[in-house]
């Protein structure tokens, strides 16, 4: 089976292309923290998603974690999960919130 690859977010311009690609399709965006237990199991529940995750790892891209919750109004956590619909964000869950089931629910609500 081939291992999980998350789509990396280091910058701006790769979270633009990300909100673009969300006017065709939903998108999940991961904002995880490398320093929190409880990101770990939620990154294992994400590595559980059959589909695209893109990933924010927070240390790194701090100022990418700060403009998407500017961009879509929800509250900067991590981790997050944060669906993303034309270009706004339509569902979200942090911490111990986070499972693969529910983000696979929701991410079919929105296809």
């Amino acid at each position: 089976m081939k291992k999980k690859e998350f789509i990396d977010i280091n910058d701006t311009k790769a979270l633009e292309e990300l909100i673009a690609r969300s006017h065709k399709e939903p998108v999940i965006l991961f904002k995880h923290s490398t320093a929190c237990p409880i990101s770990a199991a939620a990154y294992n529940e994400m590595l559980q998603v059959p589909n695209d995750v893109s990933l924010v790892i927070v240390q790194r891209a701090r100022d990418v974690s700060q403009e998407v919750a500017k961009r879509t109004g929800v509250r900067h956590e991590s981790p997050q999960t944060i669906i993303l619909r034309n270009g706004e964000a339509v569902w979200n869950r942090s911490h111990w919130s986070i499972t693969a089931e529910e983000v696979e629910t929701a991410f079919r609500q929105y296809t």
